[in-house]
């Protein structure tokens, strides 16, 4: 029986991990966020090309 621990967020595909402990799945599912929103930037960035947009940070608190 295999033993650990699955993460997801469920709105937002592509965001899931894995870890042994729940701790390890909680940082793992943090980095996987970070990936599938930089994969998410450049996707957008491509399909801006030249045209110019305002950028700002969006902090939200847990």
């Amino acid at each position: 029986m295999p033993e650990g621990y699955i993460g997801y967020v469920e709105e937002l595909p592509g965001a899931n991990t894995q870890g042994e402990t729940l701790d390890e799945a909680r940082t793992n599912l943090g980095e996987a966020v970070e990936l599938v929103l930089e994969a998410n930037r450049v996707l957008a960035e491509e399909r801006l090309g030249t045209r110019k947009v305002i950028r700002e940070p969006l902090r939200i608190g847990a």
